[in-house]
């Protein structure tokens, strides 16, 4: 049901707090403002879904748009190009930090407003959703002295929730911590924290190299957006520093390649990397209302063949006053890998992708992004419908099939090595095991 508003007795001050204030109260992540044709679509994020909230007549829409670039800081008379702003100020007892974007179309200018909340950043790792197994692995990863620790997802996937968490775990009175941010999303006392303003030649890059100069123990990079933060990046961390980055790719493989295709030298970055995290986000079941079904046979091959478990009934949404289509929240998934000296090898002699991809999901613990989302589909804290939603399912089914494969050839052999031991207890003879070379004249 859209919401409608007096606009010829509401002031247009008034309809905007209205509107900023309830999604807000909403738990939303974003309004967006779309201009048509006969009127201004107001639709609201919530859980990652877009909803319609309200039509706003055009007789109304250049004194609405206009309330919000003026309470963002953003020129108001330019309309050709796009825009950034934000807004930071106490609206009815909320503390709003937001994002404003502003950008031209064809039927007029298009405004979306990021509701930033970093509560969750606030209260710590163990907060996020990471499995025990790894939670364990992440504290590991950034226990370490120097190197590079990256976490890489999709836009809003909640990749600078992970690194404040992280940067908070840290934020020591004996460390000097500095971070390069464009924007800077959330003020930590303690960290020293710089603005990126290209129009004046602050860049990324520029600012890495000064910041070098400040004798750092952890360096911060909002975002690698090219080859030479990539590069320089990288050099900082074989250089006493710990790095600590975000990227957008998919998962841990992608990742690696990434960074290649950056032009980062191989031998330096096989030196540098130190861990991956990779996360997606996926709409959590609302507890009142979730219930139980039976698995169909498709669903059972798919668990069976991803965690080798017999599962008999998983959870899925239900309908009740207090959520949204079944779901309230939204919880991570995650593939976390440490990257150990095998693949610090393999990355630095040029292996091809075939051998990489086995050295990252076969010969490590890394859980899968398909198994981490599948383990919580059986926990009931989201469901299967939301996981094959945001996983690639061929090439994760693809990692775990190699990885069984590779398990199988294991097996095989200690069974060929028990026999024969069995029929010879004194002598081994390993010639049913390792075949010699055929000898072929010339």
């Amino acid at each position: 049901m859209l919401r409608k508003f007096d606009l010829e007795k509401i002031p247009i001050v008034e309809i905007v707090n209205d509107i900023i204030i309830d999604a807000v109260k909403r738990d939303a992540s974003d309004i967006h403002f779309d201009p048509h044709d006969n009127f201004l679509l107001v639709r609201i994020r919530i859980d990652g879904e877009l909803i319609d909230y309200s039509e706003i007549p055009n007789a109304y829409q250049k004194n609405l748009i206009t309330r919000i670039k003026i309470i963002s800081g953003m020129n108001i008379t330019e309309s050709r190009l796009p825009q950034d702003g934000a807004i930071k100020t106490k609206i009815k007892d909320y503390d709003l930090d937001l994002r404003v974007s502003a950008l031209p179309t064809n039927k007029g200018e298009k405004v979306v407003i990021r509701i930033l909340d970093y509560t969750m950043s606030a209260q710590g790792l163990e907060k996020l959703g990471f499995s025990d197994k790894n939670l364990k692995k992440v504290r590991e990863m950034i226990k370490v002295p120097n190197g590079i620790i990256l976490v890489t997802g999709a836009t809003g996937s909640g990749k600078s929730t992970t690194v404040y968490s992280i940067l908070s775990k840290l934020n020591k009175e004996n460390i000097n911590i500095m971070s390069v941010e464009d924007p800077i999303e959330m003020d930590i006392e303690g960290i020293n924290q710089i603005q990126v303003n290209s129009e004046i030649g602050l860049t990324f890059a520029n600012v890495l190299r000064s910041i070098l100069r400040q004798d750092p123990n952890i360096i911060m990079i909002g975002e690698i957006r090219d080859t030479e933060t990539a590069q320089i990046a990288v050099r900082a961390s074989i250089t006493g520093h710990l790095v600590l980055s975000t990227l957008h790719t998919n998962n841990s493989l992608t990742t690696i390649e990434r960074l290649l295709d950056m032009n980062v030298e191989r031998y330096l970055l096989g030196s540098a990397l130190t861990g991956i995290i990779s996360q997606k986000l996926a709409r959590r079941l609302c507890p009142n209302c979730k219930r139980k079904r039976k698995t169909i046979e498709y669903e059972k091959d798919l668990f069976k063949k991803t965690l080798n478990k017999d599962i008999e009934e998983i959870y899925v949404p239900g309908v009740c006053a207090e959520c949204t289509g079944g779901y309230k929240g939204r919880i991570a998934i995650q593939e976390v890998l440490t990257i150990n000296e095998d693949i610090k090898d393999a990355i630095a002699n040029n292996v091809r992708k075939e051998e990489l991809r086995n050295l990252v999901y076969e010969r490590t613990d890394t859980i899968t992004l398909l198994q981490d989302g599948l383990n919580k589909v059986i926990n009931g804290e989201t469901s299967l419908e939301e996981v094959l939603k945001l996983i690639e399912l061929d090439d994760s089914i693809e990692n775990i099939e190699a990885e069984n494969n590779n398990l199988k050839n294991v097996s095989s052999i200690t069974e060929d090595v028990t026999n024969i031991l069995d029929k010879n207890t004194n002598q081994i003879d390993i010639s049913n095991i390792v075949q010699e070379p055929e000898v072929i004249d010339f």
